[in-house]
């Protein structure tokens, strides 16, 4: 009885946040936007607006034409078009991700190695990446350490989701879209406009998803793995007096979906996408949120901005917590909380033409508590379909961590020559992690970056950079042999070229990067008394090259494209090994590939009073690593090709089109875990053992649908 308790515990966890013994996929470097030639995307990875091709990062800006053209709906989708970002999930409570082998988040109760923000404002559980987009301007993807500027938990890189902002004219957007073969269904509007002409403008956003997926339950019956997004957001933007600007944001999401209904397949290449659980596993989450932004002009040569938000998720979940047909464990009411408020100021001045720093103070506070029911059904016989005699309700689990942060930063930019610039900065960082019967974990961390900027003329940048990153660690829960696990840091050296032809027609950016990667927070474990341990792996080598591409011949052809290569591997697992004696099976990274890749190539032609466009985006994954116990054996999952086309009509402000994703319908695995998950629990496999199965969730198969969309 005491192992079904440990097994609902751990499985309790996997449904609902904190726990599993999942982990990540993907990679790299490219600009996705639909105007091959236009060279004025601004972005603000360095907290300032500047030229994409004039920063001295490794950044990806995907636009809202491709959001909308790709069909992506939530922004974990915009993995497939950023070399370098390996974002999966098998949850929508969580998502795993890392960007160039860096920064691998697995567990979410481990802190996300890559930072991210909406609007600037950092989110604090990796879940926000199954969000639903509304209304976005673009997604900026910031390869490398970003702690300097962003600060910890930004190692592997930062996700900024950018919105629309109020305009001074009204205007509005409308479009909606459906498919089959699951009922995907998408409406999406939004008004803009001012409220007070000069001095107030105001934004409306709303949108709703969703699809029935393309798995059932067999057992419970009904879609096992279905999806439904509810988005409201807003912005009022006041051109105060003095040159002041004052932005009031506030969203309300809410988010219904599959959480860890995993298939049991053979093997790595058995793609069942149905489910054999008593009990459908579902979650619900909703987030609420608001900020309040202010720009001031202090002086001729100093802008001040104060950043205050509040963000609450709160879940539910209820689901089969032994993965299988027999009716024996199951979450009855799992419910999570988490609060987070941040505060930032930050001061931009201009001391001379060639001098100018920023220099910034944040602070953040985050709170979770974790609530599990559980209930136990002690069955007359197995295998199935013996009926259930007794249940046992347990009384719930409580579980309350909080993590604090507060930071001061400087960057200083300093032009050498009217061409060559140098960039130093450096941030302190302290947190604190305490959590309910274990204790505190705390960390001082700097962060430095040194860059060097070369302008060969307008068009054509080289840089070179030397930077640190670093995430805190945290706490296991009491019993584990391993009370604390501390943070992970990394040393990147990078090197970069971004150039474009002086008639815009032709882009090309290119980095090669170094990343000397530290006590590397990967695959967790349980210990023989089945007691779920986070800890450090030990050192992590990453090196690799990635391109990203535009060309644009003529009006009526452009090809964009980005590739990247990524060499990730595990040189030292020491610190795995002190805790589980044997060690790891691999040296590779779970689910990290070595290659990926991307292509879009796109042909416009005039038909009467519009164009009709047509692009087709081919994507590739390599071969990853899936997640074991067993110190021997690692499941390798094979790459794949995913194709989207789409077929448009564009006239004026009005576009109509088909549309298809997965169109070769190619069968993939999302997450897998092998057998040795479950046997732990319920003993070795065999024919015998009807509790001891893999752990899969296969991707998406074909859709095919349209869309229409207008603009006023």
């Amino acid at each position: 009885m005491r192992r079904l308790h440990i097994l609902l515990a751990g499985a309790s966890l996997a449904l609902m946040a904190p726990g599993a013994f999942v982990q990540s996929a993907y990679a790299q470097d490219a600009v996705s936007d639909d105007d091959a030639g236009d060279e004025e995307i601004v972005v603000t990875a360095r907290k300032r607006e500047e030229r994409l091709q004039d920063v001295p990062i490794a950044v990806t800006a995907v636009t809202a034409d491709t959001i909308e053209r790709e069909q992506i709906n939530t922004v974990r989708e915009i993995a497939a078009l950023t070399p370098g970002l390996n974002i999966t999930t098998d949850a929508v409570g969580r998502a795993f991700l890392s960007i160039r082998g860096v920064g691998t988040t697995l567990i979410d109760s481990v802190q996300p190695g890559v930072g991210i923000f909406v609007d600037g404002v950092y989110q604090a559980n990796t879940s926000y990446l199954n969000n639903p987009v509304v209304d976005i301007d673009r997604i900026e993807v910031l390869r490398g350490p970003q702690g300097t500027l962003f600060g910890n938990n930004t190692l592997g890189g930062a996700i900024n989701v950018v919105t629309r902002q109020p305009t001074d004219d009204f205007s509005g957007r409308f479009s909606a879209s459906y498919a089959d073969p699951d009922d995907y269904q998408t409406v999406a509007g939004s008004i803009s406009g001012p409220l007070i002409e000069g001095v107030l403008r105001g934004r409306l956003a709303g949108a709703y998803h969703a699809h029935d997926g393309f798995s059932t339950n067999l057992i419970a019956g009904g879609d096992a793995r279905p999806l439904e997004n509810q988005a409201v957001n807003g912005t009022l933007i006041w051109d105060a007096p003095q040159g002041a600007q004052i932005t009031l944001s506030a969203y309300w999401n809410r988010v219904e979906g599959q959480q860890t209904a995993y298939s049991a397949p053979s093997g790595p290449t058995d793609y069942i996408e149905a489910v054999t659980l008593n009990l459908n596993s579902i979650a619900v989450y909703e987030y609420t949120g608001a900020s309040l932004r202010g720009v001031f002009d202090l002086t001729g040569n100093t802008q001040m901005t104060a950043v205050l938000a509040y963000d609450y998720r709160t879940g539910d979940a209820t689901g089969d917590g032994d993965f299988g047909p027999v009716p024996l464990l199951r979450v009855i009411d799992g419910n999570n909380q988490l609060d987070t408020y941040t505060g930032e100021l930050r001061f931009d001045t201009r001391w001379s033409d060639r001098f100018s720093t920023l220099v910034g103070v944040f602070a953040s506070s985050s709170e979770t508590d974790t609530s599990v029911l559980r209930g136990i059904t002690v069955a007359t016989g197995l295998p199935p379909p013996a009926p259930p005699t007794i249940e046992i309700v347990t009384p719930p689990t409580l579980t309350t961590s909080q993590t604090t942060q507060e930071a001061i930063y400087i960057n200083a930019f300093y032009d050498i020559t009217p061409t060559l610039e140098f960039t130093a900065g450096i941030r302190y960082d302290h947190q604190e992690v305490t959590t309910s019967g274990t204790g505190t974990y705390e960390a001082n961390e700097w962060q430095p970056r040194f860059t060097l900027t070369r302008h060969l003329n307008d068009n054509h940048v080289l840089y070179a950079s030397l930077a640190r990153g670093f995430r805190g660690g945290g706490a296991n829960v009491a019993g584990s042999p391993l009370p604390f696990w501390q943070g992970d840091s990394v040393w990147t050296f990078e090197i970069g070229d971004k150039f474009t032809t002086s008639d815009g027609v032709f882009r090309l950016n290119t980095a090669l990067y170094y990343n000397d990667y530290q006590h590397y927070i990967g695959q967790n474990s349980l210990t023989p008394s089945l007691i779920a341990v986070n800890l450090n792996t030990g050192d992590v080598e990453s090196y690799g090259i990635e391109l990203e591409g535009a060309w644009r011949p003529t009006g009526y052809f452009q090809l964009t494209g980005g590739l990247s290569y990524s060499h990730a591997r595990i040189t030292d697992d020491s610190e795995f090994e002190a805790v589980f004696p044997g060690g790891l099976a691999s040296d590779k990274i779970l689910f990290e590939p070595d290659w990926t890749w991307f292509v879009t190539p796109t042909f416009t032609f005039a038909a009467g009073p519009g164009d009709v466009v047509f692009n087709t985006t081919i994507s590739y994954k390599g071969d990853r690593a899936g997640s074991s116990l067993d110190p021997t054996f690692q499941p390798q999952l094979e790459g794949y090709y995913l194709v989207n086309a789409n077929l448009a009509y564009e006239m004026e402000n009005w576009t109509i089109a088909l549309w298809g994703t997965n169109l070769t319908d190619e069968a993939y695995f999302d997450s897998y875990l092998d057998q040795s998950l479950l046997a732990a629990f319920f003993g070795p496999p065999g024919p015998a053992n009807p509790l001891v199965s893999n752990l899969g969730i296969t991707g998406d198969g074909r859709r095919v649908g349209v869309r229409i969309s207008t603009r006023f």
